[in-house]
C-alpha cells in the first residue's frame, strides 16, 4: 500500500464532503477516521478505486456522527440521499482547502498544524512527534484551528501568499524523528503547483528543491554543521538542482517576480558554482537587492551583508552590517565571519563566543563554539 498516495487523496476527499454539506471540522474528522480504517483494510486487499473507497467510508462516518446528534436530525434527512462519488470538482476543492488551512485568522503554528493534518493527511500523533510536543497539546491546537475556520466560506477567494508562507514554515522545520517535514513540504507544494498555475508557487517549489538538494552535505555523521563553503558538492543532488533551475527559469520568464523566485535565484547561483571560490557573488548581491525591493526584510539585509563581504571585501560587508540592528538573529555570527575575513581574529573569536550563546539550536551553538576555539588556538 502506498501511504503517500493515500495522503495525497485527503484534501480532495475533504473537499467533496464539504461540497455535499458537511462542515469542515466534521469532514476532516470523518476523513481521518476513514484513513485509519484504510491503513488496516487495504494492507491485504487494496481497492481498485482508492479515492472512491475513501469518499464512501468518510461519508458514512460523517452520516453516522450526524445521526448520533439528535439536534441535527433535520439535517440528516436532507443528506441521507447519498450522491455518487466523483472527481468533478476535486482539484478546485483541494486548492480551496490549502487556502482555508492557511487562513489569515490563524496563527502561523496553527495554520501549519492544520495544513499538515487536513491537506497532508498526517495524524495528530505524527505532527506532535515532528514538533516535539505532547499529542494532547497538538490535538488542542488543531481543534482550536478548526473552530477558528469553521465559519469561513469554503469557496471564498484564497490568499496564495499566506499559503506559501505556511508551506515555507513547514519546510524550514526540516525533520525530527520519523517525519521529514522538509520532504512533506515539498510534496504539498508539488501538489499545489499541479493545480495552481502561479509563478510564486513554482518559485517556492524551486527554492525548496535547490535547498533540499544540498541536505546530505550540510552535516557530518556526528550531526555537526558543515558551512556552505566547506560542503562536498559531489554529494549534492544534481537531479533536484536541475528540476529546481528549470522551474525557476519558467517562473522568471513570466516577468512577475516575487520573493520566492528571488530567493530561488540566489540558491541557484550557489548550486551553479562547482566550487565555493567560483560563486558569482556580484550577481548574488544583485538578487539580494531585488529581494530587498520586494520585502525590505532586515534578515535579507543581514544576508546581503555577507554577500557584499564576499563580492567587495570584508570591510564593505562590515559597513553594510553596521547599518543593521545588532539584536538581529545571527548578527554576531555574521560580524564574526566578516571580522575574521578582515584579519581581526581576536574580535572574531569574541563575537563567535557571543553568537554561540544566542544560537537557536545545539548544532549551531557547537559550530560557533568550535569557530571561536579555532581562532583562539591559532
Amino acid at each position: 500500500m502506498n501511504e503517500e498516495l493515500l495522503r495525497e487523496l485527503v484534501p480532495a476527499v475533504i473537499g467533496i464532503l464539504v461540497r455535499r454539506g458537511a462542515d469542515f471540522a466534521s469532514a476532516e474528522d470523518a476523513v481521518q477516521e476513514a484513513l485509519i480504517r484504510a491503513l488496516d483494510a487495504w494492507r491485504d486487499d487494496p481497492p481498485r478505486d482508492p479515492k472512491a473507497w475513501l469518499i464512501a467510508a468518510a461519508w458514512r462516518r460523517f452520516l453516522d456522527a450526524t445521526r448520533s446528534e439528535s439536534s441535527r436530525r433535520g439535517r440528516e434527512v436532507a443528506m441521507d440521499a447519498e450522491p455518487q462519488p466523483g472527481p468533478a470538482s476535486a482539484v478546485d476543492d483541494s486548492l480551496q482547502l490549502y487556502f482555508l488551512c492557511a487562513h489569515p485568522s490563524l496563527t502561523p503554528s496553527s495554520a501549519v498544524a492544520l495544513t499538515l493534518r487536513a491537506v497532508g493527511g498526517l495524524t495528530t500523533k505524527q505532527i506532535a512527534q515532528a514538533y516535539l510536543v505532547p499529542e494532547a497539546t497538538m490535538a488542542q491546537r488543531i481543534s482550536r484551528a478548526k473552530r477558528t475556520v469553521s465559519d469561513v466560506r469554503f469557496d471564498a477567494p484564497g490568499d496564495v501568499a499566506t499559503v506559501l508562507r505556511v508551506l515555507y514554515l513547514v519546510f524550514n522545520e526540516g525533520y525530527s524523528g520519523e517525519l521529514d517535514l522538509a520532504a512533506e513540504a515539498i510534496r504539498l507544494t508539488r501538489q499545489l503547483a499541479a493545480g495552481f498555475d502561479h509563478p510564486e508557487v513554482a518559485g517556492l517549489l524551486a527554492l525548496m528543491l535547490l535547498h533540499h538538494a544540498r541536505r546530505a552535505a550540510r552535516t557530518k555523521p556526528d550531526g555537526s554543521l558543515v558551512p556552505l563553503a566547506e560542503q562536498d558538492r559531489g554529494v549534492w543532488d544534481t537531479r533536484l538542482i536541475a528540476e529546481g533551475v528549470d522551474l525557476l527559469q519558467s517562473a522568471l520568464a513570466r516577468d512577475q517576480l516575487g520573493e520566492y523566485q528571488a530567493q530561488a535565484a540566489i540558491a541557484a547561483l550557489h548550486a551553479d558554482a562547482l566550487a565555493a571560490a567560483e560563486t558569482d557573488w556580484v550577481q548574488i548581491v544583485e538578487w539580494y537587492d531585488e529581494l530587498l525591493a520586494l520585502t525590505d526584510s532586515p534578515i535579507v539585509r543581514l544576508n546581503r551583508a555577507v554577500a557584499v563581504g564576499e563580492a567587495d571585501g570584508a570591510r564593505a560587508g562590515l559597513k553594510a552590517l553596521a547599518e543593521l540592528d545588532d539584536k538581529l538573529p545571527r548578527h554576531r555570527a555574521v560580524a564574526a565571519y566578516l571580522h575574521e575575513r578582515d584579519g581581526d581574529l581576536a574580535t572574531a573569536a569574541r563575537l563567535y563566543r557571543e553568537a554561540a550563546e544566542k544560537a537557536g539550536n545545539v548544532a549551531e551553538r557547537d559550530h560557533l563554539v568550535k569557530q571561536a576555539a579555532r581562532l583562539n588556538s591559532s
